[in-house]
């Protein structure tokens, strides 16, 4: 971490990081561990939930900007979360709290069930080379994953610069049964809440079409 990243992760933790009771693993989570957004944000608010957010560009920017809404970074990368804390210091955005755990067992165990409003998962790995598709986050089973946390009639928002994961992941999510499409024809249009970052630019500027998809969790 560069130093400004290491002073945040030092003097920012207390107020924006859950300190997320331990497994086995340095980034997993304790079955009997459990995220409480009433406690931890002091209110009931709508909650929003970013998987693997990087840098924190979009979940700090839509922190900063929807003062009404609670937001959850999750990232394994503590050099990710540091700055996604010193940004959100900077912007004066109380409403933003990050974990430094694995995405799984944070919709599986950790959030209560039906607990988020939405489930934002931009630009994940997409593990390009055929043999490490296993390795993809959205793949068989995930409907049921992502479906447990969020609530009935929730969305999870998907993005992707690579089409082929962009195929897995309309056909997973077409097939799972906690979920239906919230959009009409082969993609959804771009979320407006999410900001271009550098990342996303990347990705354009070497001609990788962005594709966007958007689905509602169905009544239990």
């Amino acid at each position: 971490m560069s130093e400004a990243q290491d002073r945040a992760w030092s003097e920012l933790s207390g107020f924006y990081r859950f300190d997320v009771p331990r497994d086995a693993a340095s980034t997993s989570v304790h079955p009997d561990a459990v995220f409480e957004p009433t406690q931890e944000y002091g209110r009931t608010a709508p909650l929003i939930v970013e998987i693997g957010s990087g840098q924190g560009h979009a979940i700090v920017n839509a922190a900063s900007t929807r003062p009404d809404q609670d937001f959850l970074a999750v990232e394994v990368y503590v050099g990710g979360l540091a700055r996604t804390m010193l940004d959100a210091d900077k912007a004066d955005a109380r409403n933003l709290r990050v974990i430094e755990a694995n995405a799984p067992e944070v919709l599986e165990t950790l959030l209560p069930e039906g607990s988020a409003d939405e489930v934002w998962i931009f630009f994940s790995d997409p593990w390009h080379k055929k043999r490490h598709h296993k390795r993809r986050m959205i793949k068989d089973g995930f409907g049921a994953t992502v479906g447990r946390a969020l609530r009935d009639g929730g969305l999870l928002r998907l993005a992707t610069d690579w089409e082929d994961y962009a195929l897995q992941m309309r056909e997973v999510m077409d097939a799972a049964p906690e979920f239906e499409r919230a959009f009409e024809g082969e993609w959804a249009e771009r979320y407006e809440g999410r900001v271009m970052t550098a990342f996303e630019r990347k990705g354009i500027a070497k001609g990788r079409e962005i594709r966007d998809l958007t689905y509602r969790r169905v009544a239990r």
